[in-house]
């Protein structure tokens, strides 16, 4: 029954859809092996911006709500490219990681929605579920790693070159962390950071490489220490582990988990924080640094005006710096003096090629330089894979998936624990 219904339902919408600027569709990977996922975001975000409103309604399923800094980024995205485009949204919120996904795709295909969204990695199973039983509506999933591989054309997976945004936030830190010493507040070795992870997925770990690599940029003395909480949004889990880091003698405390905690346990202590997914400064008013997020309003937009035009939407899609996908918040008033400036150079130089995060010759791994790695792209099963990711002296990441696939531990990084 529920095929039938989105069969009518989709076939209504068709008849039903208004015109809006003609937009060249992005290469997906998976149909052009020479366009990188890169590209296609950039060639998307080149493209005519729609004229007229379009007839049809999108789904989003988020894994929390407006109290999660992740999710929140999310729902204002959603609503910003709804509005925009003059869609109808319908939304369902708190959908955890499990079955309820499922089912809450069912009822937004049930409802009419011709593109549904969901934002989180434990969601994908479920979406891929879904997207089998309803081949005329458009599913696509945050931070997912398989519709490269499960060779649907109505499932689809984007992310963003996230990994800029921290290297250019860790640059904001490295040089609150010059300023301290300077100001003879702590010595040179004494330029230990501290970061909160979620899991040991690869874009953690590409994450709180990349803000390593940025501050050392600027602090060649600056160490770190990462320890994982085992869930994406536990304010208490986060706080405890801020705490801790601080005990630690961590001087600077970053983070990859989508609460409050731990901005909060830094404006207690006094210690100064770089944050994610957007500002904190309203619970750390005083030891806010900077906080870089994904936009993902680029993406919904590019996919609801191509589901509307019946128009290929990637396999894979990756956001940039150029495509307004990739920001950072303006510095707060913990920023040490020239933080904007110095982000703004690098932003450029990223922007244009010359500057790699993960350029080979800034970081070593067991002491030894990175010459090759066969990266797991296909599959998050294990830690080998068969795509070469060393390519011109840095390591390619999100080019052969949207994905992050950087799980390389390298030299200056102390993990406390492993658990997740």
């Amino acid at each position: 029954m529920k095929k039938v219904t989105a069969l009518a339902l989709s076939l209504l919408l068709a008849l039903s859809m208004t015109a809006c600027g003609a937009e060249k569709p992005a290469a997906s990977v998976a149909e052009n092996t020479e366009a990188t996922v890169e590209e296609a975001a950039t060639e998307t975000a080149s493209t005519e911006e729609a004229t007229e409103e379009i007839s049809m309604k999108a789904g989003f399923i988020f894994l929390h709500d407006e109290n999660s800094t992740y999710d929140l980024n999310f729902i204002t995205a959603a609503e910003e490219a709804c509005k925009k485009l003059g869609v109808e949204i319908v939304k369902k919120t708190n959908v955890p990681e499990g079955q309820e996904c499922y089912e809450a795709a069912c009822d937004l295909a049930d409802a009419g929605c011709g593109i549904i969204f969901a934002d989180s990695f434990g969601h994908e199973d479920y979406m891929i579920q879904a997207a089998q039983e309803y081949p005329d509506v458009q599913f696509c999933h945050a931070t997912g790693t398989r519709a490269h591989t499960e060779n649907l054309a109505n499932y689809h997976n984007a992310f963003a070159s996230i990994y800029e945004g921290r290297y250019l936030a860790g640059i904001a830190a490295g040089l609150k962390l010059n300023e301290m010493i300077a100001n003879g507040d702590i010595k040179e070795d004494e330029a230990k950071m501290g970061y909160i992870g979620a899991f040991t997925y690869a874009e953690v770990i590409s994450g709180y490489t990349s803000f390593f690599l940025g501050a050392r940029s600027v602090c060649p003395s600056v160490t770190m220490e990462v320890t994982f909480t085992g869930s994406w949004y536990d304010e208490t889990a986060e706080k405890e582990a801020a705490n801790t880091l601080i005990g630690n003698g961590c001087v600077l405390i970053s983070q990859h988990a989508d609460s409050m905690g731990a901005p909060t346990a830094c404006e207690t202590a006094g210690v100064p924080n770089v944050s994610y997914n957007g500002s904190t400064a309203s619970v750390a008013p005083n030891t806010f640094i900077v906080s870089s997020r994904i936009n993902w309003e680029p993406y919904f937009e590019f996919a609801i005006k191509a589901a509307a035009n019946g128009e290929a939407i990637p396999a894979d899609w990756t956001g940039t710096i150029e495509t307004g996908s990739v920001l950072l918040t303006e510095v707060g008033t913990a920023a040490a003096e020239g933080t904007q400036a110095a982000i703004d150079e690098a932003s450029a130089k990223l922007v244009s090629g010359e500057l790699k995060v993960f350029d080979t010759a800034t970081f070593t791994v067991e002491g030894n330089a990175l010459t090759t790695y066969m990266a797991d792209v296909d599959t998050d099963a294990a830690y080998e894979g068969d795509h070469e990711a060393i390519v011109d002296g840095y390591f390619a990441e999100s080019t052969d998936r949207s994905a992050p696939y950087f799980n390389v531990f390298i030299d200056g990084i102390t993990l406390l624990d492993q658990a997740f």
